[in-house]
């Protein structure tokens, strides 16, 4: 998910089930926001926008983004497994251009977006958010205001009986603000954000309800403060060729902040690209998360991982490994494999303990708008007991 869009939309992530779709829509609006303009020079002599690029003839979208401005709505296909595995997404959104400051080359517009999402097994969101930023001060700010009534499988393993499959309906109305600034000379951004979130809970299964069901998590407030830093080096915020993106994110849930509960988060992510050969690009991502006391059981940590429905796997810590290599047959078309392992592991279990979660899978990519190096294409994946399979816009680990 565009780690952007992913800050934009976490209030809806209690079970991290909005994430994938939404991240999709981030990418596309941030066509919008990339400094490209060193790369789009060949596009600039259009008089009008072309779905044909200038280098080489092919189907591409550059020059038609570029020349766009202002409104511009972004239909979107869901595959998410937890979700149905297929469903839609619209966001309408909407660009205001910014004044470029004295020194600086480019400033990316304002971004204001309304976003609906319905999905097979009768999941549905909307919401709205603005994306902006104070050029001269070096500050970016997000807010996010929604509703979403999301359909969604959690399991537990039970003594003598084995892994159980528990359906509840989760209604939330969430709410966030974050801003972040850049220090001097370096890619580094501070920042802090708070979300706050009204979510109530249904059991969707006719059996007793279990134990380890808090009963304040069936009518909950939750309120996060958290402080975040990000370091990027990446060549390119879609799909990168080489570079480092670092994350990291402590948050505190209290009575003080409007919650109801009383935990805290500590998470955070690295992704590496090396570039092998001058066709091979080596990716590796490293993920973590940890919860202190005891959240929501929709607010545990689970698996993010390609062919693992979103909440399949939960636990006070999650850690988990993948690396993508892919391979540019040209200039448009490329393959790509990638396999993966994690664990989740909850407070009864080692790290020895806990089960090994492993995914694996392959895919293709075209680039579709080579002034921006987005790529798009489609990923077929397996976990250990699910398939999934993902349209993606840019790089997957930007979900």
């Amino acid at each position: 998910m565009s780690r952007y869009f992913k800050h934009l939309i976490q209030p809806f992530s209690h079970s991290r089930k909005f994430l994938h779709l939404l991240s999709l829509v981030a990418l596309v609006m941030q066509l919008q926001t990339v400094h490209a303009q060193d790369q789009i020079e060949g596009s600039k002599q259009h008089l009008k926008p072309s779905l044909k690029d200038t280098l080489d003839g092919q189907f591409d979208f550059s020059s038609f983004l570029i020349d766009s401005k202002g409104f511009m709505p972004i239909p979107l296909i869901i595959t998410e497994p937890a979700l149905g595995s297929f469903g839609g997404v619209l966001a309408l959104t909407f660009l205001t251009p910014k004044e470029i400051p004295e020194g600086q080359t480019y400033v990316a517009p304002d971004i204001t977006a309304a976003v609906g999402m319905y999905t097979a097994n009768n999941s549905w969101a909307v919401g709205g958010g603005r994306i902006g930023s104070f050029p001269k001060q070096g500050i970016k700010y997000r807010a996010f205001l929604g509703y979403a009534s999301l359909n969604i499988s959690f399991y537990r393993t039970l003594p003598q009986i084995g892994e159980q499959e528990y359906k509840f309906n989760i209604d939330a109305l969430p709410v966030m603000l974050s801003f972040s600034k850049s220090l001097p000379k370096t890619d580094l951004y501070v920042g802090a954000q708070y979300t706050f979130s009204k979510t109530n809970v249904e059991p969707l299964f006719e059996a007793e309800l279990p134990d380890w069901l808090d009963g304040r998590d069936f009518d909950a407030h939750t309120g996060s403060l958290g402080l975040f830093t990000d370091w990027d080096r990446r060549d390119n915020f879609f799909t990168p060729d080489k570079g480092t993106i670092l994350h990291v994110q402590y948050a505190v849930d209290d009575s003080w902040t409007g919650s109801d509960y009383n935990y805290q988060r500590l998470s955070g992510f690295a992704n590496w690209f090396i570039p092998i050969k001058p066709r091979w690009i080596s990716g590796l991502r490293i993920d973590a998360q940890h919860v202190f006391n005891d959240p929501p059981f929709y607010l545990l940590p689970s698996l993010n991982m390609r062919g693992v429905p979103i909440a399949r796997y939960q636990g006070a810590t999650t850690v988990l490994i993948e690396t993508e290599q892919r391979y540019d047959l040209n200039l448009r078309w490329s393959v790509l494999g990638f396999v993966g392992a994690g664990k989740a592991i909850t407070r009864d279990e080692s790290f020895s303990d806990a089960k090994t979660i492993y995914n694996y899978g392959t895919g293709f990519r075209y680039l579709i708008a080579r002034a921006f190096g987005v790529r798009t294409g489609i990923d077929v994946a397996w976990g250990p007991d699910s398939f999934g399979w993902y349209i993606v816009f840019g790089h997957n680990w930007n979900r």
